[in-house]
């Protein structure tokens, strides 16, 4: 018997394990490939049924523009989504693994963050400023990938309001957390308890998942499962580096990207009222000096993070 005979008998006898494993017999799996088609591009990637999510509200070409852009984005989302649960699920997680899934994280992030330019300078102001009209009153505060990254990242106590943080600590119960989240303040009167609509439908959707992922990630998000590892790794330069990187990526660059470009097409085109689409106080909410949101806050002189948000780099 030569080598590539040897090779397909190992690979058989492989696949005969395989399925004897789950009581499947392996001669009826391995004729079922005779009448399977073989594999394309367009039906791995499903091709087709992507490019048909794309459906404007306007006849205006450039909302097409904003459209797959934030589709990507969603996408991408996804991708740290499943990077992160890597993270929370590895049990007795090593050094090597938190460090190389963080580095996935962090580039995925980064990539979001250099992208701006193309909402910043592919969409021409006029356009925008009609075809946003048709988007009230959603908004780019509901996105839930989003807040589930959060969820992910960090304790939720470094997700709660400023104003009221001093009032809670670990042990607060996840519905009293979520009602004094900080983005709650975008679409909350704290004073009389009233939700915006934007919030409410935001709440119909999402609420009940968010409390579970609350719930899931209060023993390992990335914060938690980072202190699970040896005191070495801790205190790891590299590591501590790459952790404030993606903490200021995501709770700096990237917010300020986006800040900047709403501030763009909103307030200094001298088109519409200055308001966004779901009626939130954007610019309050959206500054990261006036969210506070510090996923690793240990990680950071009290120099840095009386200046979060306003310091030009780390």
């Amino acid at each position: 018997m030569n080598t590539t005979e040897d090779s397909s008998a190992s690979i058989l006898k492989e696949i005969d394990l395989k399925y004897q494993a789950i009581n499947q017999k392996t001669d009826v799996q391995l004729e079922g490939l005779l009448w399977s088609k073989p594999i394309t591009y367009w039906d791995y990637i499903q091709t087709d049924a992507l490019l048909s999510l794309q459906t404007q509200r306007t006849t205006l070409p450039d909302e097409m523009v904003f459209i797959m852009y934030h589709q990507v984005n969603e996408l991408i989302f996804k991708m740290i989504l499943w990077e992160i649960d890597q993270i929370a699920d590895t049990e007795n997680i090593q050094v090597a693994f938190f460090s190389e899934r963080l580095s996935r994280i962090t580039r995925y992030f980064d990539m979001l963050t250099n992208s701006f330019s193309i909402m910043e300078n592919g969409m021409e102001v006029e356009q925008y400023m009609k075809f946003r009209n048709t988007l009230t009153p959603a908004s780019g505060f509901q996105s839930a990938q989003y807040r589930m990254i959060e969820f992910a990242s960090t304790d939720v106590i470094n997700l709660t309001d400023r104003r009221y943080k001093a009032n809670f600590d670990e042990n607060t119960d996840f519905e009293t957390s979520f009602e004094h989240l900080y983005w709650q303040a975008a679409g909350k009167d704290y004073k009389t308890g009233q939700k915006s609509y934007l919030l409410q439908e935001f709440e119909n959707k999402y609420k009940e998942q968010f409390l579970r992922q609350m719930k899931s990630f209060k023993t390992k998000n990335i914060w938690q499962k980072f202190t699970q590892l040896p005191t070495e790794a801790q205190e790891n330069p590299e590591l501590i580096k790459a952790m404030r990187h993606y903490d200021h990526t995501v709770n700096i660059t990237w917010v300020m990207q986006h800040l900047n470009t709403a501030i763009k097409y909103i307030l200094e085109s001298g088109k519409g009222n200055g308001e966004a689409t779901g009626g939130s106080d954007w610019q309050k909410y959206m500054h990261p000096k006036f969210q506070r949101r510090i996923f690793f806050p240990k990680l950071w002189s009290e120099e840095e993070l009386s200046n979060w948000g306003n310091e030009p780099t780390v």
